[in-house]
């Protein structure tokens, strides 16, 4: 399993720091880490085999491997990989509303148990978001995959993704010139960057694919 460290962490430490939220940040790496471990148990119960893990500005990415039997032309065989994959991408936040139930009822001592609820109340949120690739649009495009198939699912999945960056992006500029705290644009920014990646990933993986369907339909000829 590969492991990489996005740099842009150093940016948001620095970020929280200078606004005097670094307790917060900190609670939020450690909650999200545990979150991607629900991923992870997930996953594994769900016989998927993890990739690559990351550390990402917003906790621990973990990517698992796809294998090619797992898309197989058969419908039901293709919904039930779907299925897998939203059961996985439930778990994160799941194991988040854990934590708050946890925490609700014992002290931990070194942080307050309302940052802790807190902070996990902000990934439940954060990662709930329909926008594609965290769980809420990993979410909405399992359902939409099953219901009108890959192609339709991806471009279901862009355009609501689209949409809600756009109506979150006005929102946090009435936000930031309110309440003075330039971390929520900073955020919309971050979530723009992931979205445009994943576009072009899509996009780029599309084309190859119906490459090579083409090349297949002119060897059948």
């Amino acid at each position: 399993m590969r492991f990489r460290v996005d740099l842009k962490i150093f940016l948001f430490l620095l970020l929280f720091y200078f606004t005097k939220q670094i307790e917060t940040y900190v609670l939020i790496i450690i909650f999200a880490i545990i979150h991607e471990l629900g991923h992870l148990i997930a996953g594994l119960l769900m016989g998927m085999r993890p990739e690559k893990l990351e550390l990402k500005p917003y906790g621990v990415s973990i990517s698992f491997k796809l294998i090619p039997s797992d898309y197989n032309k058969k419908i039901a065989s293709g919904n039930k990989f779907e299925i897998k994959k939203i059961i996985v991408a439930i778990a994160g936040p799941l194991t988040n509303l854990l934590m708050i139930i946890i925490f609700n009822n014992i002290e931990l001592g070194l942080f307050s148990n309302l940052m802790i609820i807190y902070a996990n109340i902000l990934l439940i949120i954060f990662n709930l978001i329909p926008i594609y690739p965290l769980d809420g649009g990993r979410i909405l495009k399992g359902f939409l995959h099953i219901c009108y198939g890959k192609r339709k699912a991806e471009k279901y999945t862009n355009n609501i993704s689209f949409i809600i960056l756009v109506l979150m992006t006005a929102i946090s500029s009435i936000a930031v010139f309110y309440m003075e705290n330039i971390s929520i644009f900073i955020i919309i920014i971050f979530l723009w960057g992931l979205y445009i990646k994943q576009d072009i990933v899509e996009k780029r993986r599309n084309k190859i694919q119906d490459l090579i369907q083409k090349t297949i339909e002119i060897d059948s000829n």
